[in-house]
């Protein structure tokens, strides 16, 4: 792997097998992410844009081919090593933010340090601190019903950045938001982007955020394709 280069995907097949027919999501992609990028995967509902991201961040196994992350082939650890793999290299975005909603949004975002053993005190000031970072000090005492859309998921992104991992992944961040909510929360995964120095890639419906990442990818009948982020309409 280059020494630039966090992330490489060779020959990536996704298939499930239905009766006695095989359903291939897509198979034979390959590309290559290098350090601090901010890619968009785009394409149609059901192209395949989550199970990839799935695959990336280890949340399935592929049916063929490999991915790479920081030097590491993802197939071969273990189950408990790629829990382990996850919860230090990975931040991950849903769609949905997935808050725990008995507790707040302090512990919330503290949770993946308490898993992995980090003592509570620590763990609760460097969640206080990423909480600062999103813009929400003043709500940090509160539960996620206590909190607007938009809130829940700034909370969502710093409980995903709290362990300081090399690779974002997002799924649709800004997809259940109105248009302007979605624009403040894309507007702070940029610049949380470029201030930590981060490798993001964003699956998203919404061509012109796509077209403001560095790179686009875009997904359609099972194949990768790279288009010009230009290309892609500013509205």
């Amino acid at each position: 792997m280059d020494k630039n280069e966090i992330l490489r995907v060779e020959r990536l097949k996704r298939s499930y097998r239905s009766g006695s027919a095989e359903l291939v999501v897509f198979e034979n992609l390959s590309f290559r992410v290098a350090q601090g990028e901010m890619v968009a995967i785009v394409g149609e509902s059901g192209s395949g844009k989550s199970t990839l991201l799935h695959l990336l961040g280890l949340l399935d196994r592929p049916s063929e081919g490999d991915v790479y992350c920081a030097e590491i082939r993802l197939r071969a650890l273990s189950d408990d090593a790629a829990a382990d793999f996850r919860n230090r290299k990975i931040g991950y975005v849903w769609q949905f933010h997935y808050l725990l909603p008995e507790f707040t949004a302090l512990e919330n975002v503290a949770m993946p340090l308490l898993v992995r053993g980090m003592a509570r005190p620590e763990a609760e000031e460097q969640a206080q601190s990423w909480i600062r970072e999103v813009g929400l000090q003043g709500r940090a005492d509160h539960r996620s019903g206590e909190l607007s859309g938009g809130e829940q998921q700034r909370i969502a992104v710093a409980r995903a950045l709290v362990t300081q991992p090399q690779l974002l992944l997002a799924d649709e961040p800004t997809g259940d938001l109105d248009g302007r909510t979605a624009e403040a929360v894309f507007e702070l995964l940029s610049r949380i982007h470029r201030d930590h120095r981060l490798t993001s890639l964003i699956a998203t419906h919404n061509l012109a955020f796509a077209r403001r990442c560095n790179r686009v990818l875009r997904l359609a009948e099972g194949r990768l394709q790279e288009v010009a982020p230009e290309s892609l309409p500013a509205a």
